[in-house]
C-alpha cells in the first residue's frame, strides 16, 4: 500500500486529490493539510511514502517543507512531488535541489497524477526530457546562480562526470548510449554509481548537482 500525504492550502484541491487517491485500491491517504509546517509534522509522524506538495502555503512554503521532510530521519525514504500552477515555476529548482524527486501541473490528467505517485515510490524521478531542460535552462537564466561545485564532484571518475553532464542536459540513457556509443545498461550503471557518490536522491537530485559542478 502506498502512503500519501496532501499538502496544499486549497480546500478545494485537498478534496479533489484525496477523492482521486482513495479510489485507488493500492493507495491510502494518511492525511491532508494546509500549510507547510503541518505538513512537516505530519509526515514525520506519519511517515507517508508520497508527499503532494504545494509551493505556495502558509507558514512555510513548499520549499522549505521539502527540505526539512527530506533532512528529517523518520521521512528519509518519504518522496516528495511538488505541485505547482505554473510549467516553470521560479521555485521548482529550489525544490529539486533540496530533495523533491520531481514536479506536477496542478492540471496533470488525474492518471498521470496515479502513474506519478507510483512511479517515485518505485525510484524513479518526475523529470521528463524536455522538462528537464526548461528546467536547467531556468537555473541558468537566474542572476544569483550558485557557484560552488558538488563537495564531492571530484570523486566522480570522469565518465561519470561526463554522464553526469549529459543528463543534466536532459538526455535519457539510451540517447547518452546513443551519444558515447555504449550500451544503456553502461549508462545506468554510471549513473547509479554518479547518485551514490553525490548522495543523490534520484535522477532529479543528481539534475541539479550537475548542473552546479559544471
Amino acid at each position: 500500500m502506498i502512503r500519501v500525504l496532501i499538502a496544499d492550502d486549497q480546500a478545494l484541491v485537498r478534496l479533489g486529490l484525496r477523492a482521486l487517491l482513495e479510489n485507488e485500491n493500492d493507495i491510502e491517504v494518511v492525511g491532508d493539510v494546509a500549510d507547510g509546517l503541518a505538513a512537516v509534522e505530519v509526515a514525520v509522524r506519519t511517515r507517508p511514502d508520497v508527499v503532494l506538495m504545494d509551493v505556495r502555503m502558509p507558514g512555510i512554503d513548499g520549499i522549505e517543507a521539502t527540505r526539512r521532510i527530506v533532512a528529517a530521519p523518520e521521512t528519509a525514504e518519504t518522496r516528495i512531488i511538488v505541485l505547482t500552477t505554473f510549467e516553470i515555476d521560479e521555485y521548482i529548482f529550489d525544490a529539486l535541489r533540496v530533495g523533491a524527486s520531481g514536479f506536477l501541473l496542478k492540471d496533470t490528467r488525474p492518471t498521470d497524477l496515479l502513474d506519478a505517485v507510483r512511479q517515485v515510490v518505485a525510484g524513479g524521478a518526475l523529470l521528463s526530457p524536455s522538462v528537464t531542460r526548461r528546467v536547467v535552462k531556468t537555473f541558468v537564466d537566474r542572476p544569483h546562480r550558485a557557484s560552488e561545485p558538488h563537495p564531492r564532484w571530484s570523486s566522480l571518475t570522469e565518465r561519470e562526470q561526463e554522464i553526469a553532464a549529459l543528463v543534466a542536459e536532459g538526455l535519457s540513457n539510451d540517447e547518452i548510449a546513443d551519444r558515447l556509443v555504449i550500451s544503456p545498461a553502461t549508462v545506468r550503471t554510471h549513473v547509479g554509481r554518479a547518485m551514490v557518490k553525490l548522495n543523490a536522491r534520484d535522477r532529479a537530485q543528481l539534475v541539479v548537482f550537475a548542473h552546479q559542478s559544471l
